[in-house]
């Protein structure tokens, strides 16, 4: 099946997102090495010949609850893929939701596309229950830490000494609330996440 019929989950624009399956591995493979650019910032090399497969089937952290995963093309009005997310619903405690990446095509930088899709998915994710959002942001991605600070995320704790490729990095553990709650009541839920 090709990208075209998959079913849309959401749409901002021209854009639309549709689940991932494996029949796209190859269109995704095309995709990370066209924008190698995340790789290189936070693992020191490019994506792995086997980069979709591997994001398609690498298991969370044993112990890790949750209960459903989404890889999430963001293609184009040509059906091309523009982005990726990785979300993960009920991860860690019910209705919390982890943005596992969330990756536009290099070229698209700069042109107001990042924020309204963002927007979208935060929507999306709501609308099916999230209550809280996390996500994790490599320290020095600076492009990656103004747009998550401008969407709301706030800094819960630092991880360090995270291997990731060819480097080792400390991971800025942020989280958003969706309803209004206080920081305070995230971290009673996710213990893992206390300061």
């Amino acid at each position: 099946m090709s990208l075209a019929n998959h079913e849309a989950l959401f749409s901002a624009g021209r854009f639309r997102a549709v689940e991932l399956n494996d029949g796209d591995i190859p269109a995704l493979q095309t995709f990370f090495e066209r924008n190698p650019e995340y790789y290189h910032l936070v693992s020191g090399q490019p994506p792995r010949p086997d980069e979709a497969y591997q994001e398609m089937h690498e298991p969370l952290p044993h112990g890790w609850p949750y209960t459903r995963r989404w890889i999430l093309g963001l293609i184009d009005d040509a059906s091309a893929i523009a982005g990726v997310t990785n979300v993960v619903a009920d991860l860690l405690a019910p209705r919390v939701w982890h943005i596992g990446f969330y990756l536009i095509a290099t070229k698209l930088h700069g042109g107001g596309i990042a924020v309204p899709l963002y927007d979208a998915l935060e929507t999306w994710m709501r609308d099916q229950g999230a209550v809280w959002l996390r996500l994790g942001v490599v320290d020095g991605n600076v492009r990656a830490e103004r747009f998550w600070e401008r969407r709301g995320y706030v800094e819960v704790r630092k991880r360090s000494d995270i291997p990731m490729g060819a480097r080792v990095n400390t991971i800025s553990v942020r989280v958003k609330p969706l309803t209004g709650s206080p920081i305070s009541d995230y971290l009673a839920l996710v213990e893992r996440d206390r300061p």
